[in-house]
């Protein structure tokens, strides 16, 4: 069982996941698919925003919370020389990574024609500093870096569409552009899930180094599990597809309400991903 420092550590890391993963989803849908989101793009900006705080609030606690785990005490949290030392590491090139990020996805927001380039950017940094812990930097190797940052662009674009494909179906006014918005994604999430299955995959041999530790390894069973529910996500996913997005086409309203539950339940999905692998990142130092 996790001590109260890495229970503390989890939640954190969860909620970073969340803030930055939202947030850089946010900016690409904006990119994307701006003719379909553009109806709701001041309530973009403003969760997007709401995200950013939730993502800087929980890099600040997760970085305190490691000078607490190496003091074994809460001191440690403002333990200046202590902190000091951890700036030094790999966790302080991290943080200074997710902080610039958050900075500059934030800044991106209020600016007009291209703050969603620049929120982008800004998505980019941050999502790289999970690249600079764990078991990816013991790789030494820049392709592995690339493959975790692939793979957590294809969780960000995923992540992103949920928010304002739910609003659009929760909203009679825009039932036909969700209708067109679900199918865009629809078309585009086979692409997704290949990236996502490809670099999860490549990373997984790279690390492990032979496919019967898979099933014999932490890293491997963790592996199984969150395979398990990203099988489950794309089954929720078909059935949107291929249920209710063409009864949406054709003007069922009912289809909307169908559509914009089975999101809730992928978002729950999805959360229990985050939490699987802010567990076993916190835990065991693995790779998102």
């Amino acid at each position: 069982m996790p001590d109260i420092w890495e229970s503390a550590s989890i939640l954190a890391k969860l909620l970073l996941y969340a803030g930055i993963t939202g947030a850089t989803g946010i900016a690409m849908i904006r990119l994307i698919f701006w003719d379909y989101v553009k109806c709701l793009d001041a309530r973009l900006r403003r969760f997007s925003l709401g995200l950013a705080g939730v993502a800087v609030t929980a890099a600040i606690i997760g970085f305190l919370l490691r000078g607490a785990a190496l003091t074994g005490d809460i001191a440690g949290m403002v333990d200046r020389e202590m902190l000091g030392l951890l700036w030094g590491t790999s966790v302080g090139e991290a943080f200074t990574y997710r902080l610039a990020g958050i900075i500059v996805i934030s800044i991106g927001l209020y600016l007009p024609v291209i703050g969603a380039w620049v929120s982008l950017a800004g998505g980019l940094i941050a999502l790289w500093s999970f690249t600079q812990i764990g078991h990816i930097p013991d790789q030494e190797q820049t392709g592995i870096r690339l493959l975790l940052l692939l793979h957590l662009l294809g969780v960000s674009f995923w992540v992103g569409i949920l928010a304002p494909l739910r609003w659009l179906a929760r909203d009679p006014e825009y039932l036909a552009v969700a209708a067109n918005f679900g199918d865009k994604f629809g078309v585009m999430a086979s692409g997704i899930v290949a990236v996502l299955v490809l670099a999860g995959g490549l990373m997984a041999w790279l690390i492990l180094g032979t496919l019967s530790l898979i099933f014999t390894t932490a890293y491997g069973l963790a592996l199984v599990g969150k395979v398990t529910l990203v099988a489950l996500l794309l089954g929720l996913a078909a059935a949107n597809k291929l249920r209710f997005i063409p009864a949406m086409q054709a003007g069922n309203q009912k289809a909307a309400a169908h559509l914009a539950r089975s999101i809730e339940l992928e978002i729950t999905v999805i959360t229990a991903v985050l939490v699987a692998t802010a567990t076993l990142t916190s835990v065991l130092a693995l790779p998102m």
